[in-house]
């Protein structure tokens, strides 16, 4: 008969951060197997719970038992089971008796091949839900995503926390079960201060109802994380959250019964960054800090408690106390690293090891203010700012306040950099030179800010890359792939007119000779490029339109989207498909006869003998100044454009000419003539790509 499965883990404290998957995994896990068992149907709705003590899965409609099946075996062919005298052979026999029977009980059948061969058929019964589902309960539990393990106790059970309980339910009925050196009750427990005594539970049904009626707890990690939203949204009485999305889960998995409350803390306190106020809430305390309509500060925070009262306030006083002391540290730091001149810091660097192949982080300063520098002069930017700038940017890595909230660095730089009297741009450029620091962060802003985010970035590529810190799989210790992308979507979507291969030249150069691998610049561009892929992709770039552009390895990136959206139009015009065929049929041909027309070879036109020839040269003369000039003003689509009306000329020149003539001269002739052509249809992406 159907009934509400219900199996509940009880634990001590579960690790916050991981509380979310494991619930998932253990709901997941428990339903899938019931599934591939026949003890519940393929679509049928479960639910799953997680709160800081506990892992549980609700599951309706749960059979008693499994379905009665057809078992089939197969065996050796019919006439390599008996010898020539009639008896049976070992294979025959050794089949026979795996299977328990006798080899007279023993059919025959015929396979997908023809081939007569021996099946052994049986029913067989189907288990207990009580008997399947302690093996699934032993499978789920040890496939958890958990990398290390606690033991407890005298016994041998081991889990991410220590177990204290197990409740499985089916319908009114308690399950036969084990599980961590506990066996299965109708039992739970509630909140650890708010409820009273063992909940018991009449039916699987019940769960959730007599957890938060008589247990002050919200199993569900989704409700619990809306209850805290809600309440959070009318704490704030106006004023917007500074800090949600990943504090918000890992305070629901720290509380069963949550309230929120408000706080306050003196005014005095604002006078420090308030970067570093709301980390120290954030981070430290996991309280909520409040802000105005323009992100701004206020002397207000919000805090989740796991106790619902009527009579907060001892609460609410007892985290101000708390937090009072760390802003007073916060503060405390800050004034403290005033005191010393971002300069006067330089000397600290040599002492800190950036690599233990490349040197102190003061020998990466000097490399990236010599880069920033050149990048800077190369933007037609203010030179010696950039270089300024990036000889700065690693001070603050010294400073009390980076050393308590690593999270800071850069950003503590460019307020430390603004008490100094620096210019204002070399105090951005601090601030903002680990952008961006994700996938979506803002860019930095300004030439110089730009020059000196490059240079760092690409300084931490060339040396890790060029020692062999290489990613691989998912290993990335060093952050390579991140840089990599910072670096692209900075060229790109700043449009910056720099080579990215020169870029790498210059890098390289900044670091002692044979320091690096001598391929490190051309891997690194490869490698580069390939993130550049995955970000066009994920943008709905289509891969033919991304190969189309990228397949040359471009080092200049600041007109890539504008080459993407030229080839985008390129493929609706009604000449696209011959053209990139016919371009693809060009490529080929000139790679199969790469040692009779190198590229750049000059095209005599003497010698062009045939009219579709000599028509498609003449084409090829009229559009290449048509082409150019499109290229020039950086009309892209212009330019792919005006290549339309080479689809006439180039099918005529493929139905009347032989391209591979008996006369060698002939011959190389109308390769070179290939060649040019390839070579203006693929000013702007190579076409042959979009050819399907």
């Amino acid at each position: 008969m159907a009934d509400t499965l219900l199996i509940e883990l009880r634990t001590e404290e579960l690790p916050p951060r991981l509380l979310a998957k494991l619930g998932q995994a253990f709901a997941e896990g428990i339903v899938t197997g019931l599934k591939e068992r026949a003890l519940l149907a393929q679509h049928a709705p479960f639910e799953g719970y997680a709160a800081p003590r506990r892992l549980a899965v609700r599951v309706p409609g749960v059979e008693a038992r499994q379905p009665d099946r057809q078992v089939e075996r197969k065996g050796p062919g019919k006439l390599a089971g008996f010898k020539p005298d009639g008896e049976p052979t070992p294979a025959l026999a050794g089949f026979a008796r795996s299977c328990g029977v006798a080899i007279a009980d023993l059919q025959t059948t015929t396979d997908p091949k023809g081939v007569e061969i021996f099946v052994y058929r049986t029913t067989q019964t189907g288990q207990d839900l009580a008997v399947a589902l302690q093996e699934l309960l032993s499978e789920v539990l040890a496939r958890l995503p958990v990398q290390k393990v606690m033991r407890w106790g005298a016994g041998d059970a081991s889990f991410v926390r220590p177990v204290h309980g197990l409740m499985a339910l089916h319908g009114s009925e308690i399950l036969p079960l084990t599980a961590l050196g506990h066996a299965a009750t109708r039992t739970t427990l509630g909140h650890r201060f708010l409820s009273k005594g063992p909940l018991t539970l009449p039916r699987a049904d019940d769960y959730a109802v007599v957890l938060e009626r008589d247990g002050h707890v919200v199993p569900s990690f989704q409700a619990r994380r809306d209850r805290i939203r809600m309440g959070l949204a009318q704490a704030a009485a106006g004023a917007r959250l500074l800090a949600e999305g990943e504090l918000l889960d890992e305070v629901c998995a720290l509380v069963e019964w949550p309230a929120v409350y408000a706080g306050h803390f003196e005014e005095a306190f604002l006078e420090v960054p308030q970067e570093c106020l709301v980390l120290s809430m954030q981070q430290h305390q996991k309280y909520f800090p409040l802000g105005d309509a323009d992100g701004k500060l206020l002397n207000r925070f919000l805090l989740v408690s796991n106790i619902d009262t009527d009579t907060p306030q001892g609460i609410i006083d007892g985290n101000q106390r708390v937090l009072r002391a760390r802003l007073a540290d916060a503060r405390f730091f800050y004034q403290q690293d005033r005191r010393i001149r971002l300069e006067a810091r330089l000397p600290g660097l040599a002492n800190v090891v950036y690599h233990n192949k490349l040197g102190s982080v003061l020998a990466r300063v000097e490399r990236l203010s010599a880069l920033a520098a050149g990048i800077g002069a190369a933007l037609d930017s203010d030179a010696g700012l950039a270089g300024r700038a990036a000889r700065l940017c690693k001070a603050d890595l010294v400073t009390d306040m980076v050393g308590e909230f690593p999270e800071l660095q850069g950003t503590m730089g460019g307020y430390y950099a603004r008490h100094d009297g620096e210019d204002a741009v070399v105090a951005d450029a601090i601030a903002q030179h680990y952008r961006p620091r994700f996938a979506g962060d803002a860019l930095p802003e300004g030439p110089v800010a730009c020059a000196v985010a490059l240079a760092d970035k690409l300084d931490t590529l060339v040396g890790i890359y060029g020692v062999g810190q290489i990613p691989t799989g998912d290993k990335d210790p060093f952050g390579l792939r991140r840089q990599a992308l910072g670096v692209v979507r900075i060229l790109m979507e700043r449009q910056l007119p720099l080579d990215l291969r020169d870029l790498l030249a210059q890098t390289l150069a900044q670091f002692q000779p044979g320091v690096l691998a001598a391929d490190t610049a051309e891997k690194l561009h490869a490698f580069m490029l390939e993130r550049l892929r995955h970000l066009l992709r994920e943008r709905a770039w289509t891969p033919e339109e991304v190969e189309a552009v990228l397949s040359h390895a471009p080092g200049r990136l600041n007109d890539i989207e504008a080459r993407l959206e030229a080839v985008r139009h390129f493929r609706t015009l009604p000449e696209a498909a011959a053209l990139a065929a016919a371009n693809k049929r060009i490529r080929n041909i000139l790679r199969k006869n790469e040692a009779h027309a190198p590229a750049g070879a000059a095209v005599d036109s003497q010698r062009l003998s045939e009219a579709a020839e000599s028509a498609l040269y003449q084409e090829i003369l009229r559009l290449s100044p048509l082409v150019e000039a499109h290229l020039l003003q950086g009309d892209h689509v212009g330019a792919l454009q005006a290549l339309a009306s080479a689809r006439a000329p180039v099918d005529r020149f493929f139905d009347d000419v032989m391209v591979m003539a008996d006369d060698p001269l002939v011959r190389d002739n109308r390769l070179a003539l290939l060649g040019r052509l390839d070579n203006l249809m693929n000013r702007v992406a190579d076409i042959s790509r979009l050819s399907t």
